[in-house]
This record gives structure tokens, sequence and C-alpha cells, in this order.
């Protein structure tokens, strides 16, 4: 069996301060080479949370991590000084949600990119711009000699979220993190967006992890979901088996509350509820609260991420009641003979 790019196991993040938030609660996911995973989730529900703690960019006074989290065998926990900076954009690079506050105002986009570079490269300064206005001509940047010298403000949002990707990959990481990176794009810029994404994946060979709340955006890039609900994964598998046959409340309920085509006049059906405080999570499972077939054992205890075929697995002490079709099935239909 290949060795993972990227093992998560039972990885735990509590913010400290007048309360302590349980941002993440016993994370588990493998990345293999050149796979890509989406992290689906409503706002709250860890998936950015789970990113930057891959990078280590959570304030370390006020941050307490438990877990493990290694890349190519690496301990990344355990990285410090110049080793953690070499990972940060060598190993691994991230694209952030709003590049308009990612990049620094007061440098070109030129500048940024030769000093990453440079950073985890021994070049000269020419021989970094030259890498520089390469990577800007692979994520199809217009006028791309031009674009080297301009500043952040002179961008569109698209081409801000463009020169953010080429910053990320100009030193060839072998996984990219990818927050949101549609969010604030029109509809037609998103797809171009997540298609440069899926043929930069494929050319340079990559690892990716795509954070999305858009189940549209999640199944057009990844290979596999993982869905992400009170700092906890509560189904994952590969995206077909996944969409056809999803067997947690939550991942239905955002499938059920999703707009697709020939629903015009249709009432979506939204999930009730909101999702939970963070910093006093209930002793069973987050979601049943919110869920109509939450029971007794639901309230007690929180259920374990169960394998149930076909490399999906679900926490929910109800998933074997659900049927191939991803709905409850019909109990009177059921119990007739």
């Amino acid at each position: 069996m290949t060795q993972p790019l990227l093992s998560v196991q039972d990885l735990s993040v509590r913010f400290t301060g007048e309360r302590e938030v349980r941002a993440l609660n016993g994370v588990s996911f493998d990345l293999a080479p050149g796979e890509s995973l989406g992290l689906l989730g409503e706002s709250g529900s860890g998936k950015s949370v789970t990113l930057r703690t891959l990078l280590r960019l959570h304030p370390p006074a006020r941050t307490r991590i438990a877990g493990s989290v290694r890349v190519e065998g690496q301990d990344v926990l355990a990285l410090e000084g110049r080793a953690l900076a070499r990972f940060r954009g060598g190993t691994v690079s991230m694209v952030f949600q709003e590049p308009g506050l990612a990049f620094d105002p007061v440098c070109t986009i030129g500048d940024q990119m030769v000093e990453m570079i440079r950073a985890h490269a021994t070049v000269d300064h020419a021989t970094a711009r030259a890498q520089a206005l390469d990577m800007l001509e692979r994520v199809q940047i217009p006028q791309a000699r031009r674009r080297l010298d301009a500043w952040p403000h002179e961008l569109s949002g698209g081409m801000r979220q463009r020169a953010m990707i080429a910053l990320a990959l100009c030193c060839k990481p072998k996984l990219l993190l990818a927050d949101e990176p549609t969010t604030a794009l029109d509809a037609t810029v998103q797809i171009q967006i997540l298609l440069l994404l899926r043929e930069l994946q494929r050319e340079l060979g990559m690892a990716l992890i795509f954070v999305t709340h858009d189940i549209g955006a999640a199944v057009e890039i990844s290979d596999r979901l993982a869905v992400m609900y009170a700092g906890r994964i509560v189904e994952q598998g590969p995206v077909a088996q996944v969409l056809a046959h999803a067997r947690h409340p939550y991942t239905q309920g955002l499938m059920a509350s999703s707009v697709v085509g020939g629903m015009r006049g249709q009432p979506l059906q939204a999930i009730p509820g909101a999702p939970p405080d963070l910093a006093s999570l209930p002793s069973g499972c987050a979601f049943a609260p919110r869920c109509s077939r939450a029971s007794a054992p639901c309230r007690e205890q929180a259920p374990p991420l169960a394998t149930q075929g076909a490399g999906q697995a679900v926490a929910c002490w109800h998933a074997g009641e659900v049927d191939a079709g991803g709905a409850e099935p019909d109990r009177q239909a059921a119990a007739a003979p």
C-alpha cells in the first residue's frame, strides 16, 4: 500500500482565552500523492481551522494542539524555526480565502513572488523573476509581464486570486491548501478558477485540500469528500459514493438545501436550528439537536467514524437505517410482510 502524503490522526485544537473553544475534535484522514480532498460544511465547522493547523498558523500562545500531523512521515507539529519556514511554501502551500488581504499591499506582485522563490531556492533575482513570470503565465494571467510590476489593488478579484495561486505554487509544493478560493468571485470566474486549480494539480502532480461550503464546487474539484460538523468529520468517502449514498443526516441536509437544475418554484429544505457553540459542546452527537432521527444514545455519546462499505465512513448511530439511495427507509413498508 502506498504511503500517504499527508496523515492526520486524532487532531484536536483548543483556543484558550475567556472561554476554551474546542475548534477541532478528533479529526483523522489520509491524503495520497496527487489526490484531491474536499472539506465540506457550514461556517464554523472547522474547515479553515484544519488547514491553518496543517501549516501551524494559529497563535501558539493561545492554541493547544493534540494528535498527529505527518507529511511524508515528517512530524509537522514538532517543526520549529527554519525547518517550519522551509515547510511553509516549500512542501505545503496555501491559497487564502481573501487574496486582497493575503497580499502585502506595499509590495508588487512580482516582488512578493521573487521573495518567496528566493526563500526556498538558491537562485539570483533574475532567475527568480523569470520563474515568477512563468508561473503567472501558467495561471493564465493576461499580460503577465506587466502584472509582475502591478500592486495588488490594481488587479481585479479574479486576477488577484490567480496571482495568489501563482504565489502559492511558485515553489512547486507537494500539497496545496485552498481555503474557499472562489467565495468572493462571480459564477463565471468561479468556474474558471476551479478548472485552473484542477489543471494545475494534474500538471504539477500535487495533492489538494479544497475547503468550501458549496457542494457544486466540491464535486467539481474533489476525488473524495469529507463533511465536517462541529470540529469533527461526520462522513467521508469517494465523491460519487457520498453523493449517491449520503448516510449522515447532516450530509443529506446539505444536499437537500442546495439549489440544482429544475427546482424553480420549489421550496428549499433548510436544516433546522443552528450550529452548536464550540465552547459548550454537548456530550453526545453535536448534530442531535437538529436531527430528526436523534434518539437517546445520540444525546449520550458521540458516535465514532465507522466504515459503511465502498470506502465510505459515517459518524452516526443510525447510519445503518439509511437505504442505498441515501434516505431513511419506509418503516411501515419495512415492517409489512
